[in-house]
Order: structure tokens, then sequence, then C-alpha cells
């Protein structure tokens, strides 16, 4: 059986005329229900991998296949929702959280997605206890009170704002791998393992394992995989399946 996701020889290059690779002949398989630990030194190009496999980054060499079949033939788009990258924090940007959520919900990538939708009423504080992914109920098991998703992006915390943007990304629904690159790196130590859990509970079961390290129950009702960045040693040992130090390969 072909692996979930298979990075195959990826080689991108600098452009200042060194001719240096900050990638080279990079290779990693992912398979269902797995989160690989990519690890590194400052500067190794840990968030231009995320962006190359997002294709969101041009490389010279190799290929990217999802479900043995070439990021291309899904149409780039169409692969984004599927291999989706979440940023350490999101840029800052006009509107509201509820603008950026109903305008996501418009994208054509989208609209066959079965995510469960999700009206402004949401605000009004109602909430269901299904299992069906929404980026507001998954947000407030973090701590986001519902009235956050009206405020200015630029009036947010650096926490507020990192919760809501990786609860967009996840609870859209759609993605079969999240790219997260230090999706935590704003949050306290409670807040942070509230996070992670979460996050964990989403996944299938591993097929040679039946949990994560810390024993959370897998349901499977979100991602197949999460490829994460972080510089968190303990973190990756809490939530990691097997790490990629991209600097000794």
């Amino acid at each position: 059986m072909s692996p979930l996701l298979s990075i195959k020889g990826l080689t991108l290059r600098r452009d200042d005329g060194t001719g240096s690779a900050i990638l080279n002949d990079f290779s990693m398989d992912v398979e269902e229900g797995e989160v690989v630990i990519i690890k590194g030194e400052s500067g190794s190009g840990k968030t231009t991998l995320l962006k190359c496999i997002a294709e969101l980054n041009v490389y010279q060499s190799g290929e990217i296949l999802l479900h043995d079949k070439k990021t291309t033939s899904y149409g780039i788009p169409t692969y984004r929702t599927l291999v989706q990258y979440i940023p350490q924090r999101p840029s800052l940007l006009p509107g509201t959280p509820l603008d950026l959520l109903e305008t996501i919900r418009s994208f054509s990538s989208r609209k066959s997605s079965k995510s469960k939708s999700t009206s402004t009423s949401g605000i009004d504080g109602e909430d269901d206890s299904n299992d069906d992914l929404d980026p507001m109920r998954l947000a407030s098991e973090w701590g986001i009170q519902r009235t956050l998703w009206t405020r200015e992006w630029a009036t947010l915390s650096g926490g507020e704002g990192q919760r809501i943007a990786l609860a967009l990304g996840i609870g859209i629904g759609g993605a079969e791998v999240v790219l997260l690159d230090e999706p935590t790196s704003a949050l306290d130590a409670e807040t942070m393992k509230k996070v992670e859990n979460s996050l964990l509970s989403l996944l299938p079961p591993l097929k040679t394992q039946p949990s994560t390290s810390n024993g959370v129950r897998r349901r499977g009702i979100g991602p197949k995989a999460y490829v994460w960045i972080t510089h968190e040693a303990a973190q990756a040992e809490r939530c990691g399946t097997r790490t990629v130090d991209i600097t000794r390969r």
C-alpha cells in the first residue's frame, strides 16, 4: 500500500547567486495516523520544507504525491485544501476571524467538503455535542470565547490569534494532511497541552500503535496525519510518532 503522502527528491536552491541548497534531495513518507515531527536548527529550512509540501514555494526538482497522485492531478487549489499549511502566526488580516471563515467557505475548492457548516448564530453561544468538526467549538475548547470571532484581527493577542487561526485551519475540514509550523509557540503550558490533546484526538489510530505516547484516544474525525515543526523537545516527545531531523540528512 502506498503512503498517504510521499515527498521524493525535493531540492530547493537559494536565489542569492550562491546556488546553495536550502533543501537537497529531501525524501520522506507520511503514513495515515502519523505525527511526523520536523526538527532542525534555526534557518535549516523547516518552514521552507512545509511550504514546499503545500506547493506554496517553487522547488527546482522532486515530486510530491498524495495517495500516489501528483499534486497537479488534483489542481493546486484543491491540493492545498487537502494538504494544508498553517503558519506559526496568522498574517495581520483585515476584518474579523468570522469574515475569514465565511470567505474560506466560499472557495470553490471547498464546495465538495463535508465539513459542518457554521452560521453566525453560533456567536450567541449555541453549541452542538456531536463529533462534527467546527472551528468555533474547537477554539472554545482552547479558551477562545465566541465573541472574539467578531473582533478585528489586529485587536487579538498573539495567543488568541494563533488559536483562532489553528481552529480555522483544522475545524474548517477537508484537509487530509495538516502542516503545522510551531502551532503552540504563543501559548502557556496548560493551554498548549489542551491544544495538543485536541489535535491528536482528531487523528485516526496509527496502524502500528494504538495511540500516541500520551495515551490520547484517537477518534478519526479530522485530518489523517500531521507534519509538525516544534522546538519543544517535550512536545515532540508527547505528540510525535517519529522525528525527522532535516539538518542531518
